[in-house]
């Protein structure tokens, strides 16, 4: 696998600048994975649609928040959660999974924990479980995909981190790439994360052909067949490096 520090900060910035739904379709380009796989389910929605793309290594756990945990109250006094967030190379998206019967019965992250996480240089949250706090999060441009927002954080408290979790049917482990925005969330192979851009480009050139068809005052449907027929056999032209 790549290590986490050999992805660049242009490409990074080249995911924060792309949408995910081109990004999943370049990905599907290179049969790396199944095509109902690697993206977040629609239990989880993103919170937070005004704010641009994401993309950032998974750090994550679990927790709970409809009974009390065994010692300690607070809900953001969990020091060895901490410890490993910060020790994990950034851009990081806190990725927790809500393991109660019934997740979000309370929300872990709200204004404090997106005050802490981005202070650790994280960019977002992840969640099968709920987010509060919502304007002041969007506030300091972090990212929150959850299935809902609840008003307290009830007994929430992170119960154990650092292995493999699984969001809306995603199994993500600590250090899976991921992207999020207004259309959901996915994993990025680190695998062909270099590839990508010059994928994305072909991608949007092919598909500006079919969109300046349909803008056409000649439009027909005849043109639009001879246009879906050669889209059949269609596939970015390999990069020349």
């Amino acid at each position: 696998m790549k290590p986490l520090n050999a992805v660049s900060s242009e490409l990074f910035a080249f995911l924060c600048h792309t949408d995910t739904c081109t990004v999943s379709n370049a990905i599907e380009t290179f049969n790396v994975r199944m095509r109902n796989e690697g993206y977040v389910s629609r239990e989880v929605h993103c919170m937070t649609p005004k704010l641009p793309p994401v993309a950032g290594f998974a750090v994550t756990g679990r927790m709970r928040a409809a009974m009390p945990p065994i010692s300690g109250l607070c809900y953001y006094h969990r020091a060895d959660w901490w410890q490993y967030v910060a020790s994990v190379s950034g851009p990081k998206i806190l990725v927790i999974e809500d393991i109660d019967d019934v997740p979000g019965a309370g929300a872990l992250v709200g204004e404090l924990h997106a005050q802490i996480g981005s202070a650790l240089g994280c960019v977002g949250y992840l969640t099968n479980g709920t987010v509060r706090d919502l304007p002041a999060a969007e506030a300091i441009g972090f990212h929150c995909f959850a299935r809902g927002a609840c008003v307290s954080h009830s007994y929430a408290h992170v119960t154990e981190f650092g292995g493999p979790v699984e969001i809306g049917g995603l199994r993500i482990s600590p250090g899976d790439l991921l992207q999020g925005d207004c259309n959901g969330i996915h994993s990025v192979p680190l695998s062909i994360v270099d590839d990508l851009p010059h994928a994305v480009a072909e991608i949007r050139k092919h598909e500006a052909e079919l969109i300046s068809l349909c803008r056409d005052p000649d439009f027909s449907l005849e043109k639009l067949e001879e246009v879906l027929r050669a889209a059949r056999n269609w596939s970015p032209k390999p990069e020349v490096r």
